[in-house]
C-alpha cells in the first residue's frame, strides 16, 4: 500500500507521466511488480492510462483528473526534510533513521521532479555534520526500549555505569524525555535511587527492562525550564560569571549565543566581556580553556582559580613530557660508526 501511494504521487507529480522502468528504478523493485501495483491501482478506480508518450510507453492521470489526499506539509517543508536528511546520519541503525528514511521516501514521491532535481543540486554544496557523536546502532534495543516506555508512562529498571562510579548500579527510573543535545543522546527522567530528575548518558546504560509498573509525569515539568541554567547539560549550583574576550577573538565569539543568559559588553579596546548565570563552574571551565590564552575569567574567583590550576597542571605534564623527550638520546645516536660493535 506504502509502494502504491508513493507510485500514485509520483505520477501526480509529472505533466508527462512515467514509464514503468522509471517507477521501478525509483521503488528499487522489478518491472513486474510496478505492473501489478498499476493494474490494482487501475482496479482500485485511479483513471491511469497508458499511451506512447515522447517515444515511450508512458503511465499517466487522464487529463481531468487530480488526485487530492491532504498533506500535512508545505512544498517548502518537505524540501527543508530534504535538505536536512544529513542530520540524520547520527542515528544510523536506530529505529529513529528507518522510520526517518520511509518518511524520506514519501517526500522524494511528493515533490516534483523538476523541484527534486533542484534539490539534489543544493545538496551537492550543501552538508550538515554534527561531531562527536556517538554510534547509536549499538544500543537500538535500548533505544527503542526507552523510546517505548517513555511513551507508554511505564517505569523502566536499569544497570547504568556513569563515569563517576567504578561499577555500574542498577536503578530505578521513570522515563520523562529521550533528549538529543551535542552529539549525545539522554535519558531525562525521575531516579528512585536519588529522589530527584536526573540526566543518564544513554549509551552508558548497560541492560535495561521495561516493567510493568505505571507512573504519572509531572505536569508541571519542562524541558526547556529544567536545562535553562545549564551551560551545556550539568546541574548544579548557580554562579554569576564574567568572562572578557580578547579584540582578535571578540568578534567570532560575539557572532554566536553560547547560554540563553548571555550579555555581551563591547569594551572601548575592543574586546569583549560576556556575562552569564549557570549552574555548576565545570563545563564553562572547559570552555574557557578551549579558547585559550583569548579568554580571561574575571568574574567568580573561584572559576578563575580552576582555570588556573587546570593550566598549571597542563603545563607540569607538558614539561615533563619533553623533559623525558630531551633525555632519550636520538636514535642514530645509538648506533655505532662503521656499524661496528660499540664498546664500553
Amino acid at each position: 500500500m506504502a509502494r502504491q501511494w508513493r507510485i500514485v504521487r509520483a505520477i501526480e507529480a509529472t505533466s508527462s507521466g512515467l514509464t514503468v522502468a522509471e517507477l521501478a528504478k525509483r521503488e528499487g523493485i522489478g518491472v513486474r511488480t510496478i505492473y501489478r501495483d498499476l493494474i490494482a491501482l487501475q482496479q482500485a478506480g485511479f483513471p491511469l492510462y497508458s499511451a506512447r508518450i515522447e517515444r515511450a510507453q508512458r503511465w499517466a492521470f487522464v487529463d481531468t483528473y487530480k488526485f487530492r489526499i491532504p498533506t500535512p506539509f508545505t512544498l517548502t517543508e518537505l524540501m527543508s526534510l530534504h535538505l536536512y536528511r544529513d542530520l540524520l546520519r547520527v542515528f544510523r541503525g536506530t529505529p529513529f533513521y528507518d522510520s526517518l528514511e520511509g518518511l524520506f521516501k514519501k517526500v522524494q514521491a511528493t515533490i516534483p521532479p523538476d523541484v527534486l532535481g533542484y534539490l539534489d543540486r543544493i545538496q551537492s554544496v550543501f552538508s550538515v555534520g554534527i561531531r562527536p557523536y556517538t554510534e547509536y546502532g549499538q544500543i537500538r534495543e535500548i533505544l527503542r526500549q526507552v523510546g517505548r516506555a517513555a511513551v507508554e508512562h511505564r517505569r523502566i529498571e536499569m544497570s547504568y555505569h556513569s563515569l563517576r562510579r567504578s561499577e555500574p548500579v542498577l536503578r530505578k527510573v521513570d522515563p520523562y524525555k529521550v533528549w538529543f543535545f551535542d552529539g549525545t543522546m539522554y535519558l531525562i527522567g525521575h531516579c528512585h535511587l536519588s529522589g530527584e530528575v536526573r540526566m543518564f548518558v544513554l549509551d552508558r546504560i548497560k541492560m535495561l527492562t521495561v516493567t510493568e509498573e505505571r507512573f504519572e509525569p509531572p505536569r508541571d515539568f519542562d524541558l526547556d525550564t529544567f536545562m535553562s541554567h545549564s551551560f551545556k547539560v550539568m546541574h548544579d549550583e548557580l554562579h554569576a560569571v564574567k568572562i572578557r574576550i580578547s579584540p582578535g577573538w571578540a568578534r567570532w565569539v560575539g557572532e554566536k549565543i553560547w547560554h540563553e543568559s548571555q550579555r555581551a559588553q563591547r569594551q572601548p579596546d575592543g574586546s569583549l566581556i560576556l556575562s552569564f548565570r549557570v549552574a555548576g563552574l565545570e563545563e564553562i571551565k572547559r570552555w574557557v580553556l578551549s579558547l585559550g590564552a583569548e579568554a580571561v575569567v574575571l568574574e567568580p574567583e573561584a572559576l578563575r582559580d580552576a582555570v588556573v590550576d587546570e593550566l598549571s597542571r597542563t603545563t607540569r605534564h607538558y614539561t615533563a613530557a619533553r623533559e623525558q623527550a630531551l633525555a632519550i638520546p636520538p636514535e642514530d645516536a645509538l648506533q655505532p660508526e662503521n656499524g661496528l660493535p660499540g664498546r664500553g
